[in-house]
């Protein structure tokens, strides 16, 4: 394996806007993984999905750190992570660099907060360790099966076509700053969710991921996300927060109802005109309640 790590530093620009110390864990492959750890209090551990990375936690670690430990990695791939070319990126080898990551620094309980993919790895890897898990925050996101997949990205599912479109043109990561919102990103913002993705080489976890959608029973990780669905009764009862952007075109509506089904007792609140990337089109009323939830004396 020849992990390939991104050195380049953040345009003045952007640090501003992200303006976190790097921490790097070393994995037991010898992958570096890169993480946000900033405040000091609860532990509040943020998933990303794809094709994004921590960038997308970056207000809300600002908000919580005063009075929280922020804890928010770039899965390997992803973000200022190593970027290996030879790398099992699958949901169970996620999970597992989630819970190492943990484990090294030392985290006996976590809240936690996940979006996309970090949904179905947050959650698997939570179902391992429901003891040690105080809250959950979902938003736009899924942990169980579903048959349900956008034809745009069911494209890039398609052998030589997926990896043409998303490592060659860009057409993931580089579409979804549009297509994620609903209202415009300002350009450097667009530019801090596209900056770890710069060539061919960069964007390999960006197809793998889609790759990993697991579709049929035959697909690698379909055993995996099933173990992930059927955790989730042993999650039910920790207080949740979903949080809910109804314009998303790829976890729609839908999945919310999925959701509402397997943890009856979460509180909801639906953003009618909210996008994929929640946090950008919604950010202000989001990030103060997660805040506020959060902070919330937890209910014995």
């Amino acid at each position: 394996m020849s992990p390939q790590s991104p050195t380049r530093p953040l345009p003045q620009e952007l640090a501003k806007l992200y303006p976190f110390r790097r921490n790097y864990l070393r994995l037991p492959d010898g992958e570096r993984l890169h993480y946000v750890d900033e405040g000091n209090g609860p532990v509040v551990l943020m998933l990303h999905g794809n094709p994004t990375w921590s960038w997308m936690y970056r207000n809300l670690v600002a908000a919580l750190s005063p009075h929280f430990r922020c804890i928010a990695p770039d899965h390997i791939g992803c973000g200022f992570s190593d970027k290996p070319q030879d790398y099992p990126y699958t949901l169970s080898r996620h999970i597992r660099n989630a819970g190492i990551l943990l484990e090294k620094l030392g985290v006996e309980h976590f809240s936690l907060v996940a979006h996309d993919w970090g949904g179905a790895i947050g959650a698997g890897m939570a179902g391992r360790v429901p003891g040690k898990v105080e809250k959950l925050v979902f938003f736009n996101t899924a942990a169980f099966r579903s048959g349900a997949i956008p034809l745009r990205i069911a494209a890039c599912k398609i052998p030589y076509l997926g990896a043409f479109l998303i490592r060659g043109c860009n057409a993931f990561a580089g579409a979804a700053v549009h297509m994620a919102v609903t209202r415009p990103l300002p350009p450097e913002v667009a530019r801090g969710f596209l900056f770890p993705y710069q060539n061919w080489a960069d964007r390999v976890a960006n197809h793998a991921f889609v790759r990993d959608i697991p579709l049929s029973p035959k697909h690698e990780s379909y055993g995996e996300l099933k173990r992930v669905e059927e955790s989730l009764p042993l999650l039910a009862g920790k207080e949740t927060l979903l949080l809910w952007g109804m314009r998303d075109w790829c976890f729609t509506p839908a999945f919310l109802g999925q959701w509402r089904r397997r943890l009856p007792r979460a509180e909801v609140h639906e953003y009618p005109d909210g996008g994929h990337y929640l946090l950008e089109d919604e950010g202000t009323d989001a990030i103060a309640r997660i805040r506020d939830f959060l902070a919330r004396e937890t209910k014995r």
